[in-house]
């Protein structure tokens, strides 16, 4: 995975944020987190909603049973930074719940049903974290 990610990352970067294949044409970001256990930076590509006042994230990891790691990286240092095309933005993580959640992952749903299938695989709820401005 990490191979993959680090071809995605550099064409991110190459392109002023933007990447072909299966993520041509997506919203994509990356995400800058701070490993849960390690301390060790950490970077992540991944697609995302614009809502209002900032962005949302899904931790699908494809469907399966357990929550990627940049999740967990998310719940122990929520301070984030996101590079958005070619802006660099600080960000502050929260996990979204009840109807801002079900609103959130519904739309995304809808727009690319990939993530549909990703929920039919898993018997977790996936996550919505919420990316807002840092103070």
């Amino acid at each position: 995975m990490s191979d993959w990610n680090d071809k995605i990352i550099v064409e991110f970067r190459a392109n002023g944020g933007q990447v072909g294949g299966q993520f041509a044409g997506a919203p994509l970001l990356l995400l800058h987190t701070v490993g849960a256990k390690s301390g060790e930076p950490r970077v992540h590509p991944m697609m995302y909603q614009t809502v209002d006042g900032g962005y949302a994230v899904f931790a699908s990891k494809g469907g399966a049973p357990t929550n990627p790691d940049w999740y967990h990286n998310l719940l122990a240092h929520p301070q984030v930074r996101a590079e958005i095309g070619t802006d660099k933005v600080e960000l502050v993580a929260r996990v979204a719940a009840g109807d801002e959640r079900d609103r959130i992952w519904s739309a995304q749903k809808a727009a690319y049903p990939g993530f549909a299938d990703y929920e039919r695989k898993t018997s977790r709820q996936i996550p919505v974290v919420v990316l807002e401005p840092a103070p």
